[in-house]
């Protein structure tokens, strides 16, 4: 029976990737999102954006394309030039800038020369916008999946206990969801946030915790359909045990649900980590995403310097879209009412 049941699992997992590789938008947005996550690996083991810290640039240094920009007119007034001119009259202390000059000579390090342009950039303190990009991708993405990843477990655990069992478990557990439920999501959001100090781990709990329900409202009501079915009954009537029926003959056949709420929610908890950041309640001060670099973007676009914006712009419209696109054909793809059409 095992057997069968691997066979057949096999040939629904075939059937679905064949789906999904008729469709040429899924496909595409697919290499996408892989080139995002490879991209996630490199910086996350130091092979790129190492030094996205370091000061190579000038401030606000432009982007090569556009070239080096001419100095500001900082309206200061030139000193008078002329052979009657004594400098002392207009600074008392100019007599003594030579000697200044020399004495801090002796203690003055060579400076590395920075770069007057940088391929998308520079920032305020002239760090390459490019690598802050990247390591700010490193840091959203990986919180965006781990969240959706955790929000999954749980839903998926209580909404099987709820849908199975029923009775006074569900109506627990029902209780729980509704608490959830009753306060609005950001709000909820934010309470958990002024608990929980900065960080990465921190906003991963915090999306967990409050992301969960919707994924255990359709895993409940999934558990709720199957439990009273046939290939159900005869598990029970061979000796199959509880956790066997629901977790080797139900959940497989609702894998598909979770699969794609999982996916769903990825684009949602990375808008909501760039939210957190953005408002200085998500990623520590000693680390940078998507979030924290619109927040000091906003300050750059005042004086100008748009390209730093325009780096997280592109950069996180480009996945979110390609994720979200990719989610509808995975969709698509595992729907059961399809499957007949093979």
């Amino acid at each position: 029976m095992s057997a069968v049941l691997s066979s057949s699992s096999g040939g629904v997992w075939a059937a679905s990737w064949r789906r999904l590789k008729t469709d040429r938008v899924g496909m595409a947005c697919m290499v996408v999102v892989g080139l995002f996550l490879v991209l996630v690996l490199a910086a996350a083991t130091n092979l790129v954006a190492a030094g996205w810290q370091k000061e190579i640039g000038v401030p606000n240094a432009p982007p090569t394309l556009l070239g080096p920009q001419p100095p500001e007119d900082t309206g200061a007034i030139a000193a008078p030039k002329g052979p009657n001119v004594d400098l002392s009259d207009i600074d008392p202390l100019a007599p003594r800038y030579a000697e200044w000059a020399e004495r801090a000579k002796a203690f003055k390090t060579e400076e590395a020369v920075r770069s007057q342009t940088l391929p998308l950039g520079g920032d305020r303190l002239g760090r390459d916008v490019l690598a802050k990009v990247i390591k700010g991708a490193e840091v959203s993405i990986f919180v965006g999946l781990a969240a959706a990843l955790a929000a999954t477990l749980i839903g998926t655990l209580l909404g099987a206990v709820s849908g199975f069992f029923g009775g006074k478990v569900g109506d627990f557990l029902e209780w729980v969801y509704n608490v959830f439920t009753a306060i609005p999501s950001i709000l909820l959001i934010f309470a958990f946030a002024a608990i929980f100090h900065r960080g990465v781990g921190s906003v991963v709990a915090i999306l967990a915790l409050t992301g969960w329900t919707g994924i255990y409202r359709l895993i409940r009501a999934e558990f709720i359909k199957h439990r009273g079915r046939e290939y159900v009954r005869s598990a029970e009537a061979i000796g199959a045990s509880q956790a066997s029926r629901m977790f080797k003959h139900i959940l497989p056949n609702v894998s598909h649900v979770a699969l794609v709420q999982l996916s769903l929610h990825v684009v949602s908890f990375i808008k909501s980590e760039v939210i957190l950041s953005y408002l200085g309640l998500g990623v520590g001060v000693d680390q940078v995403s998507w979030g924290t670099m619109l927040a000091e973007a906003q300050n750059e676009m005042i004086l100008g310097y748009w390209w730093q914006l325009g780096a997280v712009t592109v950069f996180m419209a480009v996945f979110v879209t390609a994720f979200a696109l990719f989610t509808d054909a995975l969709r698509d793809a595992l729907d059961p009412k399809l499957r007949g059409l093979e």
